[in-house]
């Protein structure tokens, strides 16, 4: 069995040499894993970083000629991932790669068809910041109401599905709205989800992070889009 680790990446030159070491030092018993990093465009000098983190001979490297956006990164990795499984990392080191193994257990024993890694369950967050936190909840509870699940992080990165189960799905979002994109389309098809625990150390936006009111704004369209079409 193998794992496709797919990672969009915008402008983290910072951070893509650690966030890479840090997925290369998982052990993944039983899972050979491919990583595959979709360069959105970067700028800031991320994109000269990457070839030779290609070059070490275990990340598949794609590039978009302009930048298109979070959602249209996975969207670009999906169609070259060749593993069974299948989950998202963001190059900004927030979520941690040692929770692979916790994410994709449910999944390898039959108890779970797709797998979400929530950041509030069981007090694992920190530094998520009070805007952010709030912004989270309200979306995950208009999904709930909207799709009946109680789910408690909608929003997160970590998600692990089956190559079978996410690649027949057609894919719509560009930016961060993919989540209550893939979200939506995965419960109306009667996929149950699974949460577990996940550690989180968020960023603030000098630090670089990219998601702001208009993505928020863009995913509550989604998700009542969605509720109605495909």
């Amino acid at each position: 069995m193998k794992l496709s680790i797919i990672m969009p990446v915008y402008n983290e030159k910072g951070t893509i040499h650690q966030i890479l070491e840090r997925v290369r030092s998982v052990s993944l018993p039983g899972l050979d894993r491919e990583i595959i990093v979709v360069d959105d465009c970067s700028t800031d000098g991320t994109s000269e970083i990457l070839p030779a983190e290609a070059a070490k001979g275990d990340v598949l490297l794609l590039k978009h000629p302009v930048n298109r956006g979070k959602g249209a990164a996975i969207q670009s990795g999906l169609r070259a991932a060749s593993g069974d499984l299948i989950i998202v990392q963001d190059a900004d080191l927030e979520y941690d790669p040692h929770d692979y193994e916790r994410l994709i257990k449910p999944i390898r024993e039959g108890k779970a068809q797709v797998v979400y890694g929530s950041r509030f369950a069981q007090g694992h967050h920190k530094r998520m910041f009070l805007s952010q936190r709030l912004a989270n909840v309200a979306l995950t509870l208009l999904t709930n109401l909207l799709y009946g699940t109680s789910l408690s992080d909608m929003e997160t990165c970590y998600k692990v599905f089956p190559a079978e189960v996410i690649k027949p799905i057609p894919l719509r979002a560009q930016r961060f709205d993919f989540e209550p994109e893939i979200t939506a389309k995965l419960l109306k098809r009667g996929y149950r989800i699974l949460e577990v625990p996940i550690s989180y150390a968020g960023r603030e936006y000098h630090e670089g992070k990219k998601i702001n009111w208009r993505d928020g704004l863009a995913a509550v369209w989604s998700l009542v889009y969605y509720r109605f079409a495909d």
